[in-house]
């Protein structure tokens, strides 16, 4: 399957003119600064409106198979006491993705930390104290003025690796991914249509694994090869830049997606984020979500239907029982097949890491496990 070859713009940081990306989210940061201003010029307190990103702002799409972020704000004053600091903080921020992009260059939100802290003259008092307080900033800035943080010019650290039958378009480098070895393909914190795209693919499906020791047992093993696949891990907790390559995949390539993780409550969540989005990033779900990704395992059932060792369990603390309640609680899960597969775990009284497939055979998960699940179409969705 080939996708449609589509030559990026090189990111604003390499010397070209202004995108109009850059135009249009330079225009909702001045807008920002100018509703300030003329509030403080009539003498009224100034303040910036953002959307609370809290539980109780949160809902479920049944429609979508989405988390969304609600309407309800909370304006963020500078005459109250409880939130001048944070709307100091704000506009700190907003200033300072001003100058990026007036610059035409991109920095980590580490970086931005920096440039945004310093002491208050006549105080002992910092802007920030530490990167926990100006983290959250930056993602009420992207829900205030209805930018993202790739817009904004900021990235995190990439995390994820990826090998396979696809080639990509990185910046204006043609990188083909079937070509890189035993490291893989780092993914980007920026997976913008504008700064990557898909040249070519041949890949049948996708296969998302949690853990990068697995990742490099499948590569070593040449699983992707053999099968036909692209192989990508999220190396735990998927980060932005490796939830929007999947949803981009699914939506432009069109292929499946299938997730291998650890069976306990903490594997199914990462597996529900990449599904359904998360409550944090709730305002985001619409470019990260994968509604359609398929949970291959590990499954609660596998135990008996792979007849797995004893030393494959690791028995279940209080805290993953409590964690594993919570989740059948959730809309996403109320289907009886995601409740079956639960309370299995539950009722087991263990989990199992993906990793425990090893007490079968160093390459039991490349040659048997992963063949036969897909073979069998044995998967929820």
């Amino acid at each position: 399957m080939a996708a449609k070859k589509i030559t990026p713009k090189r990111p604003s940081g390499s010397g070209t003119k202004r995108t109009e990306r850059d135009t249009a989210t330079l225009g909702k940061i001045e807008k920002l600064a100018r509703g300030a201003l003329a509030q403080a010029t009539r003498g009224d307190n100034p303040g910036v409106d953002i959307r609370t990103r809290t539980l109780a702002n949160v809902s479920f799409n049944q429609k979508r198979k989405i988390i969304e972020l609600g309407d309800r704000t909370q304006t963020r004053e500078f005459f109250n006491v409880a939130m001048a600091r944070k709307f100091m903080q704000t506009m700190l921020v907003a200033s300072g993705c001003k100058t990026l992009i007036g610059e035409g260059k991109t920095v980590s939100i580490r970086q931005m930390f920096y440039m945004t802290k310093h002491t208050l003259p006549g105080s002992s008092e910092n802007t920030f104290e530490d990167q926990s307080e100006s983290d959250p900033i930056i993602e009420d800035l992207e829900v205030g003025i209805d930018a993202l943080r790739e817009e904004l010019h900021l990235f995190a650290n990439r995390r994820g690796l990826v090998v396979g039958k696809l080639v990509v378009n990185d910046a204006g480098d043609e990188i083909d991914l079937s070509r890189m070895g035993r490291g893989g393909w780092g993914i980007p914190s920026i997976c913008e249509p504008d700064a990557l795209s898909f040249v070519k693919n041949s890949a049948e499906f996708i296969l998302l694994v949690e853990k990068q020791a697995v990742w490099h047992r499948l590569n070593e093993d040449r699983f992707w090869e053999k099968h036909n696949c692209i192989l990508l891990t999220s190396e735990g907790q998927a980060a932005r830049g490796a939830r929007r390559l999947l949803q981009r995949m699914a939506t432009e390539l069109k292929l499946p997606i299938y997730a291998l993780v650890d069976n306990d409550p903490w594997g199914l969540y990462i597996y529900s984020v990449l599904k359904q989005g998360s409550i944090n990033l709730a305002y985001e779900s619409m470019r990260m979500a994968v509604p359609q990704v398929r949970f291959l395992g590990m499954s609660a059932f596998d135990y008996k239907k792979f007849s797995m060792p004893k030393a494959a369990e690791i028995k279940l603390t209080k805290e993953d029982v409590t964690r594993a309640e919570q989740m059948k609680a959730y809309p996403w899960f109320k289907d009886a097949k995601w409740q079956r597969e639960i309370q299995a775990t539950i009722d087991n009284g263990f989990k199992m890491e993906v990793d425990a497939l090893l007490t079968k055979r160093i390459s039991f998960i490349t040659e048997e496990y992963i063949p036969k699940k897909l073979r069998d179409r044995d998967y929820l969705q």
